[in-house]
Order: C-alpha cells, then structure tokens, then sequence
C-alpha cells in the first residue's frame, strides 16, 4: 500500500535551516527527528512480542548505529535518525520469521500506525527549533562580540 503526502511551506523552513551553521542545523533535524520517532518508538515496543524482555528493551532512537549496522548501511542524508530494536538478531527473525517459526511483525505495523504523526510532529516542531537555535547564535554571537 502506497500513501502519498503534499506538505507545503517547507521551502522556507528549509531557507531558515541553511542560513544556521552547519553544526547547528545538524542539531535542529536531530531534535526534531528523535521527537518526530518517539511515538514510534514507543509503538514498535508495545507491539514487540514480550517473552524475555530483552527485544523492547533494545534499541531505542539515536543518530548512532552499531558499528555491523553502519557496514551495512549507506549514508544518504545530511543527518539521518534512527529508531526501532537494536542489533538484536532476534528482532529480525521476529519481524519476517525463519522457516520453522511463523513472522510476527511489531516494527512495520508500529510504523505504519505512526508515520503520519512523525510528519505532523515535523512540520510543527521544526520552525520552533530553527527559531531557538537562531536565537541561540545570535546570544553567543552579542556576547562574543561585546
């Protein structure tokens, strides 16, 4: 199943976003990404399947991966935030099954569930970061200069 989505007004966030220093715009998408992943974090965890409890209490949302997750993985994107199980090789054989045991998946149906939030949560956030973090420089900036 395919969505699609039309978000308006982003050009301009994203005007705001290059006239910050790389350093700070990196930390303004990190933030709101981890709060865009938050409800899916929560979600994958509440729907993983609780037998021991180590499967909902791995991972978690960070912009770091393991260091097998970051040879498997290409870089993209000028940040990238990451959310769901850790480096549990559990989670996998849970999520898509293996030949003896059925797939019980708990990630894809937690992101499905809140995917649209995570926009939402980026479209609102976002311009309040870029503000913050503009402000931010300019006291630094008044009080390095003065």
């Amino acid at each position: 199943m395919n969505a699609k989505f039309r978000v308006e007004g982003l050009a301009e966030l994203d005007r705001a976003l290059g006239e910050l220093t790389p350093a700070a715009g990196k930390g303004v998408l990190r933030r709101v990404g981890r709060q865009a992943l938050e409800p899916f974090d929560d979600a994958w965890r509440a729907k993983a399947p609780h037998l021991t409890g180590a499967l909902e209490e791995s991972g978690g949302v960070g912009s770091k991966l393991t260091r097998s997750q970051r040879r498997q993985h290409e870089r993209d994107s000028f940040v990238e935030v990451h959310a769901g199980p850790g480096p549990n090789p559990q989670a996998i054989t849970q999520e898509f099954g293996t030949f003896k045991e059925p797939a019980q998946p708990f990630a894809r149906p937690a992101w499905d569930q809140t995917k649209v939030q995570a926009l939402e949560i980026v479209k609102t956030n976002l311009g309040a970061e870029i503000e913050k973090s503009a402000k931010r420089l300019a006291r630094r900036a008044a009080k390095a200069g003065g």
